[in-house]
């Protein structure tokens, strides 16, 4: 395994020394890199004098190809998610408390014939690192699933006193199950490390209050004693963020593949349905309405307009134009969209209805384009709400955050589970006649401004989509 250490201070000279001294059974890590922005750094002028790759800008370690690991050794938040940020995806990255975490544990169950004063050292050292320097759920656990040790960070989530949670099941402290893990969504990597003596790691999927899953990713490292597993450590660590930027990342190249698609097809298309469209027309002309082949030629006619709308809907998808952006205020927008949808509702009937907050600050954005984007999801609303129900339409701006928040709301029938991961995705519909491309297209114009957009709902309790757009005012032509 081959590692490049951001910050070159005594940690990382520790960790050379380390590196050097150990005998390591199951892997063989290598400190290829070193950055530091200060030239006389301890580790920095090790690694030097080792002939390792040194620099004063941790940006030049994203470009090796024989790197396998990056450890922050800073103890900078910013930095350690400016590389998780950079790094490529086949590199993995831990911060400086994981980095500490793992090195005392080595040193508290090696082999070595350490003096008992060590081993006292070692063992304040380690609870340090277990109570007070790390933010990840961490359990010592024996192969009965029994907590031996557990870190503060934990037992402030759980409610516990360590008193109380030494000597329970981990699958009941930290997962309130009455028996182990299992199961797709909640695997259990212990009887693996068990097992194979190696380390396990694998993902937990949790739903928050809001229904809303949360990633976890959990692993477990076995402890060694006279050459025996005599239990594990076990880290949680809450990937959520890492995971919903990969997810953002795949469906922008998704979209853009599909939207590159979309365009040639749809120009591909559009002449010879123009064609079509004209020639039955003329013949239609020439036709009595009484005749059997008029309502034929009409329904060719209906069909080919439909065809069209679906053509339009695929140029529109497929345009990455940028917005033309002026400042509006987002209240009177809403009730533009509102007064433009209503007749739809009251055909449905369906009550529409707003709230709205006063006094918003101005907005730089595309009006048509947002517009487009809050009409497809009223018009989404209404139809999936059955008569009698009601679409709200709401607007506020939130300071701590300077963003908008507008969320359009249904008392429907709601987005079925298996269903909700795919709803932005292009031609996916659950309607007869929809194109599939409404939310795509929203979804599109959200992410040209800067925004997010998702979506809470359940069945038979309505949905609500969330659109969250940054207070941008840039350079504005007022309107």
């Amino acid at each position: 395994m081959n590692i490049a250490v951001v910050g070159g201070g005594t940690r990382c000279r520790n960790l050379l020394d380390l590196i050097e001294r150990h005998s390591f059974q199951e892997i063989f890590p290598k400190v290829v890199a070193v950055a530091d922005k200060r030239d006389n750094a301890a580790g920095l002028v090790k690694a030097r004098k080792k002939g390792l790759f040194v620099t004063n800008d941790y940006n030049d370690l994203f470009d090796r190809d024989d790197i396998d690991l990056i450890m922050e050794l800073t103890g900078n938040q910013d930095i350690y998610n400016d590389i998780c940020d950079k790094k490529k995806k086949t590199v993995r990255a831990v911060d400086h408390r994981i980095a500490l975490l793992l090195r005392e544990i080595s040193v508290v169950y090696d082999d070595q014939n350490l003096t008992q004063q060590e081993l006292r050292e070692t063992r304040a050292r380690y609870d340090v690192i277990m109570n007070v320097a790390i933010n990840e759920d961490v359990m010592v656990i024996a192969p009965d699933y029994r907590i031996l040790d557990v870190n503060e960070t934990l037992l402030k989530k759980v409610g516990l006193e360590r008193e109380e949670a030494i000597g329970r099941y981990c699958y009941e402290v930290s997962h309130h199950r009455n028996a182990p893990c299992s199961g797709e969504r909640q695997p259990c990597p212990l009887p693996e490390a068990l097992k194979s003596q190696k380390p396990s790691q694998t993902t937990h999927i949790h739903l928050d209050k809001d229904n809303r899953e949360l990633f976890y990713a959990v692993s477990c490292y076995p402890l060694f004693e006279n050459g025996e597993v005599i239990g594990v450590v076990g880290i949680s660590r809450n990937i959520t963020k890492d995971v919903n930027i990969q997810k953002v990342m795949m469906q922008q190249e998704k979209l853009a593949s599909i939207g590159r698609l979309a365009a040639g097809v749809a120009h591909e298309i559009n002449n010879p349905m123009t064609t079509i469209l004209t020639s039955v027309m003329l013949m239609q002309e020439d036709t009595d309405h009484g005749d059997p082949r008029y309502q034929e030629l009409q329904t060719i006619t209906d069909e080919t307009l439909r065809c069209s709308k679906i053509v339009t809907s695929l140029l529109d998808f497929a345009r990455q134009m940028k917005p033309s952006k002026t400042a509006h205020n987002l209240s009177d927008l809403v009730m533009e969209c509102i007064v433009l949808t209503r007749k739809q509702a009251a055909f449905n009937n369906v009550a529409i209805e707003e709230s709205l907050s006063e006094d918003l600050p101005l907005i730089n954005i595309d009006k048509d384009k947002i517009e487009q984007a809050l009409i497809n999801l009223a018009l989404n609303a209404i139809e999936a709400t059955d008569p009698g129900g009601k679409v709200t339409l709401s607007v506020k701006f939130v300071p701590e955050t300077e963003t908008f928040e507008i969320t359009v709301s249904d008392s429907g029938r709601g987005i079925p589970y298996e269903d909700m991961d795919k709803i932005f995705d292009p031609f996916f519909t659950t309607t007869k006649n929809g194109t599939g491309l409404g939310l795509a297209i929203t979804h599109g114009i959200i992410e040209q401004h800067g925004g997010t957009i998702d979506v809470q709902s359940k069945l038979g309790q309505g949905t609500t989509f969330t659109i969250r757009l940054p207070l941008d005012l840039g350079d504005i032509d007022v309107h």
